[in-house]
């Protein structure tokens, strides 16, 4: 699963994704930010901080080498890398 575009939507609240097998993926930017991968992420969920990122848009996207994304968002928060596999999974939980 690789993606052959991606966009950040002009209102900046989703992430177009149009994969290789011709599926194409719109995804919240509060989803991708209330599922970041970043350590300081991921100890909040474990401590039950769970926060709400309705508000929240993309601000820029950077490609990682060949395999991610690195997406900063409206709140400040720039750690979140997405590899390919996990964005596809986050995009096949919102369909």
């Amino acid at each position: 699963m690789i993606p052959l575009e991606i966009k950040v939507t002009a209102a900046r609240s989703l992430l177009s994704v149009a994969w290789d097998d011709g599926a194409v993926s719109l995804i919240p930017a509060s989803t991708l930010r209330a599922r970041s991968r970043a350590a300081q992420e991921v100890r909040a969920h474990i401590d039950g901080n769970k926060r709400s990122f309705e508000t929240v848009t993309v601000t820029s996207a950077e490609a990682i080498g060949s395999y991610a994304i690195r997406l900063v968002f409206s709140d400040g928060h720039d750690r979140g890398i997405y590899p390919w596999s996990y964005l596809r999974e986050i995009a096949d939980s919102e369909a």
